[in-house]
């Protein structure tokens, strides 16, 4: 990776990363402003404006913003997360010109036409009541809930029949001016670009925007706790979390690699011990989720109605186990595995677009890969192991459930297995 910035003068980050040999290229802006953003009646209003951006501008129609991108043979897309949102689309090297007219118009010139949040508001709501009815979905919902309660960072990013209900063209304009600011927002260009080109084009697509910065989110404050949801459903759907570390972190990767250990893949100790010698679950794994300002660890497990009763004792038992005999060849899988992650998603343009906006986002600069694969090989047996145990003692785990849940341990007694005491001191 050699990637040029520059920053216009209206605060606009640009980037560049060219890729040769490559034919196509991915163009994107990412907004730093997300779900978390939000005030109680604004709730699903970014995920709201990542609809409408296609739903036609000044210049454009919903369709004809459709038949310009797809006559190239190109694609232009949009989501939302809890701290960004990012409008990006993917054409051949001779299309990128008009990939930037389009992304500049739908962010500088929305329509916002009555009858089209009219409908977009119905399709939302449809989508609100597709993700109830995806258990393994919406679970995860439960537990952002869960985890940061009565604030804006445990609110769904959909939002709610009500607040969805309420969007407006007033409320979606004012929302826009006071997050959408070119201080905030970074265009990254990947694959067969020159960065000239792309200042060019962004000096001619992106003078419009606002400057500034976006407003200032609310401090995330994890609460812990349980959000249960008992329904007749042939499995348990099950997630437990516990207080993480923020992406900016310089234990974050410590982190990744203790997940990956836990239950990263096939030959993790959760998938190991639950699946295969236990038989509990079709599907389990942990993961991590870093913000700007915490995260979380977390373990998610699909499972019966009888086996619910002992998935909670053996996700505590590995979690407590790992800090205490997690081997080196564990801590090499692990390893291997983000670094081979990390190396597969740099040869997609998209991916490392994506990767370039969040570290900025993030870190305030560009990571090389040379320099987070120096840090993984940095990472000792010890470094993972402390911090398996410092999980365990911090306590105030988190459980999400939904179906037939009746069997499943309870918070109090889950909460029991850790905490102080509960690992005085990992094995080296």
């Amino acid at each position: 990776m050699n990637p040029e910035i520059s920053i216009l003068s209206n605060g606009l980050t640009i980037v560049s990363d060219p890729m040769p040999g490559l034919e196509s290229a991915a163009v994107g802006l990412w907004v730093n402003t997300g779900a978390r953003h939000e005030t109680p009646d604004q709730m699903g209003v970014s995920h709201m404006l990542e609809h409408m951006a296609f739903k036609g501008t000044a210049r454009r129609s919903a369709r004809v913003l459709s038949e310009e991108i797809e006559a190239v043979g190109g694609v232009l897309n949009a989501y939302t997360s809890r701290e960004q949102t990012a409008f990006h689309a993917r054409v051949l090297k001779a299309d990128v010109p008009l990939a930037m007219d389009l992304l500049g118009d739908i962010l500088i010139n929305p329509a916002f036409a009555e009858d089209e949040i009219a409908r977009e508001r119905h399709v939302v709501l449809q989508e609100i009541g597709q993700a109830r009815d995806t258990p393994d979905d919406i679970i995860f919902d439960h537990l952002q809930a869960a985890i940061y309660p009565n604030q804006p960072m445990g609110w769904s990013i959909l939002g709610e029949e009500a607040t969805v209900a309420g969007f407006s063209r007033d409320m979606l304009k004012g929302y826009m001016a006071a997050n959408y600011r070119a201080g905030g927002m970074t265009l990254v260009a990947s694959g067969a670009v020159r960065h000239d080109e792309i200042v060019r084009l962004a000096e001619t697509f992106f003078t419009g925007l606002t400057p500034g910065l976006p407003s200032t989110p609310k401090p995330a404050v994890y609460g812990g706790g349980e959000a249960l949801f008992a329904e007749d459903l042939e499995q348990a759907h099950i997630a437990f979390a516990f207080p993480g570390l923020a992406n900016a972190s310089p234990d974050y990767y410590v982190g990744q690699l203790y997940t990956a250990a836990l239950g990263g893949g096939m030959s993790s100790r959760l998938f190991q011990e639950a699946r295969e010698k236990r038989g509990l679950c079709y599907s389990i794994y942990a993961f991590t989720s870093g913000f700007q300002d915490g995260g979380y660890i977390s373990v998610y497990a699909g499972t019966g109605e009888a086996e619910a009763a002992e998935i909670a004792a053996v996700v505590a038992g590995e979690m407590e186990a790992i800090a205490g005999d997690l081997s080196e060849a564990e801590l090499a899988r692990s390893r291997a595995q983000l670094k081979a992650s990390l190396l597969m998603g740099l040869e997609r343009p998209g991916g490392r677009a994506e990767q370039i906006a969040g570290q900025l986002f993030a870190l305030g600069r560009i990571q090389p890969p040379a320099e987070i694969l120096a840090h993984l090989d940095a990472i000792d047996l010890g470094m993972v192991k402390r911090y398996a145990a410092r999980v365990m003692q911090t306590g105030a785990p988190t459980i999400a459930a939904v179906g037939p849940i009746a069997r499943l341990e309870n918070h109090e007694r889950f909460a029991r297995r850790f905490g102080a005491g509960a690992i005085p001191q990992a094995a080296e």
